[in-house]
């Protein structure tokens, strides 16, 4: 597969979705969780999407359970929470696995894409960034500490 448009994903109502939807827009693709250290970063993800959204960005956002069971609640908690705390609009996507056999395959293929720290194929943590260009090729990967602010330029370069 040369693109991420040849996956459909299952949003958090459980319905399925095709990645053409976003065909031409810059995404950056985050796996999330409502009880780690690095929630806050919702915030910025908001910002981000706020900000860029006219121009052509979104943000995919697919709570994940699979460290330390930081993500524990079900769609609809997920979705409550993160619009009582953090009144986000971006879509909220079903939780996945991201690792092991039971992998979401997109994230399979993110983390084929784009490795991580000498070459690792897992993903470390939550808050795990893709940045997908508007031809829905992975561009970067950013660590779970990166800030969404951080990405600020990065998103600028792809969305000119």
């Amino acid at each position: 597969m040369s693109n991420i448009y040849q996956f459909s994903v299952t949003d958090n109502k459980q319905e399925t979705i095709k990645l053409t939807q976003f065909t031409d827009k810059v995404l950056l693709i985050v796996n999330t969780a409502s009880h780690c250290g690095f929630t806050p970063q919702y915030e910025g993800l908001q910002v981000l999407h706020d900000t860029f959204q006219p121009k052509g960005f979104e943000v995919l956002a697919f709570p994940c359970n699979q460290f330390k069971q930081q993500e524990s609640g079900s769609n609809e908690e997920i979705q409550q929470f993160c619009d009582l705390q953090f009144n986000i609009k971006f879509p909220l996507f079903n939780k996945i696995e991201v690792n092991g056999n039971n992998a979401e395959p997109l994230f399979s293929y993110l983390k084929k894409q784009a490795p991580g720290i000498l070459g690792s194929k897992s993903i470390k943590w939550n808050f795990t960034k893709f940045l997908v260009n508007r031809q829905g090729q992975v561009v970067k990967r950013y660590a779970p500490t990166t800030k969404p602010e951080a990405i600020t330029t990065d998103i600028k370069k792809l969305l000119a």
